[in-house]
């Protein structure tokens, strides 16, 4: 069932760290513009909340997860963005529809979508996998990704602009052995931007991807931990495997990822749809 937070408008008496930063920064296309992110509660999408709340973006982030969220509107809020929690499973398709409705209701209008709520996945292969293990995967990866599309498009129709983005993975640019469900799922996606960027271009909405790879924090160390434990091999081993495959020689940051994904909703990305991004630190490079 979904759940909504209070908004609350930041005061003229509190620090207001975003509108100070906006000033004088080149990167202010976000100014009167709305921002639905899924899994913005944490990690990779609350980052990219951030960044667009400092680009002059109204945020709603939507999550299954309460205190996350809580946590990153009070974040919001205290640097002077307007920002609002909802409580939504984007495997369901009533959630989905209730989170855009409920964005446009608070703010009048919605212009960015990020797709970026998704879990991991179990990991192990095929043969020893259950159906539902699979299902959970897509369900929530991919085909939430297809319900929160399909909800928030009519209203940027309506408005003849718009941008979704939808956050892929290194695993939807090559094979990843022992993650057949996520890997799969984020495959789909660039062919789900790839379509919906044909089918909506002519309407003024923009699609595009980005595919994180390795990024440093807590959900690639329990990766890690899982994979060395399928495999037999020791962490450090492991670990060192996904940092040698970078040019860069180590792994992205969220933060990288978050900057990438303020420009592809930006004006300065104004010709660029149907195209997928790799922050990877040179890992794929195609």
């Amino acid at each position: 069932m979904l759940r909504l937070s209070n908004l609350r408008k930041a005061t003229k008496f509190g620090p207001n760290r975003f509108r100070d930063l906006r000033k004088d920064s080149p990167m202010n296309e976000l100014v009167k513009k709305v921002a639905l992110i899924t899994g913005g509660g944490y990690g990779i999408g609350k980052k990219i909340a951030l960044r667009y709340a400092e680009a002059g973006a109204k945020v709603a982030i939507a999550a299954r997860s309460v205190e996350p969220m809580r946590e990153t509107c009070a974040e919001l809020e205290k640097a002077g963005a307007e920002a609002i929690w909802l409580q939504a499973d984007v495997s369901k398709e009533a959630d989905c529809a209730r989170m855009v409705e409920e964005t446009v209701r608070r703010f009048g209008r919605i212009d960015i979508l990020v797709n970026n709520a998704g879990v991991a996945g179990p990991t192990k292969r095929i043969t020893d996998m259950t159906l539902a293990e699979w299902q959970e995967v897509l369900d929530i990866d991919l085909t939430g990704a297809w319900l929160a599309s399909r909800a928030a498009i009519p209203p940027m129709d309506r408005q003849r602009s718009g941008n979704i983005l939808m956050i892929s993975s290194g695993a939807g640019r090559r094979g990843y052995p022992l993650r057949s469900p996520y890997a799969a799922s984020k495959w789909a996606m660039i062919g789900l931007t790839q379509t919906l960027a044909g089918e909506w271009g002519a309407r003024g909405i923009r699609v595009n991807c980005i595919c994180p790879g390795a990024i440093e924090g807590d959900r690639i160390e329990r990766v890690i931990r899982a994979r060395a434990e399928s495999l037999g091999q020791p962490y450090e081993q492991v670990k060192q495997a996904f940092v040698s495959q970078a040019a860069l020689g180590r792994m992205a940051t969220e933060d990288e990822v978050a900057r990438v994904a303020l420009f592809l909703v930006s004006q300065a990305s104004s010709g660029i749809t149907g195209q997928t991004i790799n922050v990877d630190c040179g890992s794929i490079m195609n």
